[in-house]
């Protein structure tokens, strides 16, 4: 089973942000569930510039963090939406929520 987060990477990170990086954590976790929310309103307004830009944010972010698996599932929504294609999105959306849980998770008790 793969880490939700890279923890070498976030030990790396905690180095450097030192006592900022508590801050950077939590911001990181409210501006992502509220993301994640709003991907799936956006979804039922099919939205797909909303949805590329929300997606293209999140990717950034969680990849700073060591989030690799939700930046791929972030990755995958910007790319489809891209294309203004509906399938699969609920699908992918709904392993974001999954994923994004793991990496509340990790990040919660590091």
């Amino acid at each position: 089973m793969t880490q939700a987060v890279d923890l070498e990477a976030l030990a790396a990170l905690k180095d450097i942000m030192e006592d900022e990086f508590t801050a950077l954590v939590q911001t990181y976790l409210a501006d992502t569930e509220a993301r994640v929310a709003l991907l799936h309103e956006l979804l039922t307004q099919q939205d797909f510039d909303e949805i590329r830009k929300n997606a293209h944010s999140m990717k950034g972010s969680s990849s700073n963090l060591g989030a690799s698996l939700l930046t791929d599932l972030c990755f995958q929504v910007e790319q489809q939406s891209k294309g203004n294609h509906l399938d699969g999105l609920d699908t992918l959306l709904s392993q974001i929520d999954e994923e994004f849980l793991l990496v509340k998770e990790a990040l919660e008790n590091c």
